[in-house]
Parts: structure tokens; C-alpha cells; sequence
């Protein structure tokens, strides 16, 4: 006899619901039609993205500003400075140590 209460067979229910609705979906995602446009949307993005950066770039610039490029070069320097700072001053307590 069957013992599967009405949680039983609503989960079995789902997941076959699930499985069935999850090879669909791969087909379709699988299908030209649908690649094609999204690749052609995101190509599209892609460009707008680009040359809104470019623009954003170039307006900072003009204002005299920092561009992120310009921060990021900074910040990298800075990095490396800070780097050979804490260097030095291990050098230097190891040297201040052997004296001692």
C-alpha cells in the first residue's frame, strides 16, 4: 500500500515539474533564435558601455580631474611606496636590534 502523504506527492510533482521545465529551457536557450538576439543586445551594451566610460573619461579630464585610470595609477603607486616603507622599517629593527 501506498503510505505517501499529500507533501509526498506534491514535491514529486514539483520536481518532475522542474526536471521537464529545466530541458525545455536549455533547449530553447540553446536556439538560435534566441542566441542571435542576445548576442546582438549584448554586443550593443557592450558598445554603449565602452563609450560611456570614454565619455566619463574624457569629461573628468577636461574638469581637470583625476580620471580612474589616473586613481587607479596612484593608488598602485602609493601601494608600492607603503610596501617599501613597512621594508624598511623591518630593516631597520633588525638592524637597531643587532646593535642592542
Amino acid at each position: 500500500m501506498n503510505n505517501q502523504t499529500p507533501w509526498d506527492l506534491w514535491k514529486k510533482a514539483f520536481f518532475n515539474w522542474e526536471n521537464q521545465t529545466a530541458k525545455y529551457l536549455e533547449e530553447v536557450m540553446k536556439s538560435p533564435l534566441v542566441l542571435k538576439p542576445g548576442g546582438v543586445l549584448l554586443g550593443t551594451m557592450t558598445k554603449n558601455r565602452a563609450k560611456t566610460n570614454q565619455m566619463m573619461t574624457q569629461m573628468w579630464g577636461n574638469m581637470g580631474l583625476p580620471t580612474k585610470t589616473d586613481q587607479e595609477r596612484m593608488l598602485h603607486a602609493i601601494n608600492q611606496l607603503q610596501s617599501k616603507i613597512y621594508d624598511l622599517e623591518e630593516r631597520l629593527e633588525e638592524l637597531q636590534e643587532k646593535e642592542q
